[in-house]
């Protein structure tokens, strides 16, 4: 399977992870869904002002959110292997993971997994697909060498 990430840093900010490391967590991720097929994505870190400009261009809904989606679909006919694209907003990645206290590489591994995840087309509009979501994630998150990150945050 061949596997390209290309990581778009939209901000100035220090203390992302490497590219190498998304690059992991996406193939992990595909692995985990057992997705076997060549894969494409794009993944871009941003400010809270273009996070919270998609969130309400594309969900509807007001601010800044962690993680957002775009599956693509191509034309008929047209072979690509693109998935789509993950956007990742960095300040609400960081105060997540304060607030949670989670550690910030095992927060960044969550939700670049959730987003991934997203784009293969699984979903959590109902307890069932939560569910499903969340364990797919939390085993894949196991194999990284990352805590569950749904029990954690229960911790005070």
């Amino acid at each position: 399977m061949r596997l390209e990430v290309e990581l778009q840093v939209a901000l100035e900010t220090g203390g992302l992870p490497a590219t190498a490391e998304f690059r992991r967590w996406v193939a992990a991720t595909l692995a985990g869904a057992d997705y076997q097929r060549d894969a494409e994505v794009v993944i871009r870190i941003v400010n809270e002002a273009e996070s919270a400009s998609l969130n309400r261009t594309y969900r509807h809904k007001a601010g800044a959110t962690n993680v957002l989606s775009f599956p693509f679909a191509a034309p008929a006919g047209v072979a690509i292997d693109l998935l789509g694209d993950v956007v990742i907003c960095a300040p609400v990645v960081v105060a997540e993971a304060v607030a949670q206290h989670k550690a910030l590489p095992a927060h960044w591994a969550h939700l670049t997994i959730h987003g991934i995840l997203h784009l293969l087309g699984y979903e959590h509009q109902d307890a069932a697909q939560a569910e499903a979501m969340e364990q797919l994630e939390i085993r894949i998150l196991a194999g990284l060498g990352y805590p569950d990150p749904y029990r954690e945050m229960a911790l005070p």
